[in-house]
């Protein structure tokens, strides 16, 4: 239900995750990174995307009234930027088409855990 839902928001997965993209620096130019690189460069568009869900959850009046996920659902339709951004970061540094595959896997889910335990604290 979770991912179909996300699903009606427009986010489909497009590819696989290739580790041996070249990334662009600043100035466009083609440069080799690690996988650490590339995932130091991701986290802080993970980081926000999922501070903006957290944010939009724990401040959501239903909360404890209706499921988390479906808040965590209608979440997306307040962070579509950082999510936008996380996607399009991601397809950046691993190649065209893994940021859809990323958030529509393994970001999704973590999400619940990660949005849960931030909710609580």
């Amino acid at each position: 239900m979770f991912v179909h839902a996300l699903a009606g928001l427009s986010l489909v997965v497009l590819a696989s995750v290739n580790p041996g993209v070249i990334a662009p620096d600043a100035a466009g130019m083609a440069v080799q990174m690690t996988k650490q690189e590339k995932r130091a460069n991701v986290q802080p568009f993970v980081q926000s995307a999922t501070d903006c869900v957290v944010h939009a959850v724990a401040n959501d009046p239903r909360l404890g009234r209706m499921e988390m996920s479906e808040l965590i659902v209608e979440s997306f339709e307040r962070c579509v930027e950082p999510v936008r951004a996380l996607i399009d970061a991601h397809d950046r540094y691993y190649g065209a088409g893994t940021g859809e595959q990323f958030f529509m896997g393994p970001y999704l889910d973590a999400l619940p855990a990660t949005v849960s335990a931030a909710v609580r604290k």
